[in-house]
């Protein structure tokens, strides 16, 4: 389709993007089911995006309940390039205070309940992983904060727990033990399914509240958390835009050849119908 080459995926609390012009919707159907909602497209700081709101208008879809691979897919469809993820977090560091921004560059997995991968009936693909994030995203995300006068940094660990629960303190302290430095319940499948669909990816973590470890913190509620996400929102929507005109026009990262040898399977032996289902992610492959 090629409509797009900046794909946006708003969190909590980013459920729109400001600032498009030439505006349309379209709904895209993948060979994985729907997306969350509805692609928002047009033109952002002379740039073609594509906006999706991740749990979709009006926050109607659990982490869990999430079709990351049809979000991905579709974004793939469209000719996005890059994406460049918004989401709300909490903090398990007493240096990242609620309204911080933060570009992880690790994850920690702590999901059970989801599908993380386009491969399985009859390819079996191995992408590498150890750097999830790409770093000419995530570069474009500090610049658009220092830019913004938002306090952004770069670096650190995101554990991307399973939910809707909160943490217990238990697992708050365990968390903090391992030195990660933020806990959300979103973005792992998204870096691992962009990464397989040769999407450049990094996540925006916008710090809410300090989780329940902190002494002298009241337990995590959502009306507090409620109250952070709206001056966060209106942050990342500056901060977002900054970013989309601070990407290079060409990519030179490693991103778009991620799959070159990941494929373990004979491709004569690949079934028709999920060579079929995978075409538009690894044409040059197959």
């Amino acid at each position: 389709m090629h409509k797009a080459e900046i794909g946006i995926i708003g969190g909590s609390g980013l459920y729109a993007m400001p600032g498009l012009t030439d505006v349309r919707e379209e709904k895209v159907t993948t060979p994985f089911g729907d997306p969350s909602d509805a692609f928002v497209l047009g033109t952002l700081e002379g740039r073609k995006v594509a906006f999706l709101a991740r749990h979709g208008r009006g926050h109607r879809l659990l982490p869990t309940e999430l079709n990351f691979r049809a979000n991905i897919y579709a974004m793939k469809m469209l000719g996005v390039e890059r994406i460049l993820s918004v989401s709300a977090v909490g903090s398990l560091k007493e240096e990242h205070k609620p309204t911080d921004f933060v570009m992880p560059d690790q994850f920690i997995d702590r999901t059970y309940a989801r599908i993380s991968t386009f491969f399985g009936e009859g390819i079996v693909a191995h992408v590498a992983f150890g750097d999830p994030v790409c770093v000419t995203v995530s570069q474009a995300f500090q610049e658009a904060c220092d830019a913004s006068g938002v306090i952004g940094k770069s670096g650190g660990t995101y554990v991307c727990m399973e939910g809707p629960q909160f943490s217990t303190r238990a697992e708050s302290n365990l968390y903090r033990s391992w030195g990660a430095d933020i806990i959300g319940m979103t973005n792992l499948q998204e870096a691992k399914l962009a990464r397989e669909a040769e999407i450049c990816y990094a996540t925006m973590a916008m710090v809410t509240d300090y989780d329940c470890w902190r002494e002298g913190h009241d337990d995590v509620t959502v009306d507090q958390i409620v109250a952070v996400m709206h001056q966060n929102s209106r942050n990342a929507e500056k901060v977002v835009r900054a970013a989309v005109a601070a990407l290079p026009k060409e990519r030179t990262c490693g991103c778009g050849d991620a799959m070159k040898y990941a494929i373990l399977t004979d491709k004569t032996t690949i079934p028709a119908e999920t060579r079929q289902k995978l075409w538009p992610l690894l044409e040059k492959y197959l």
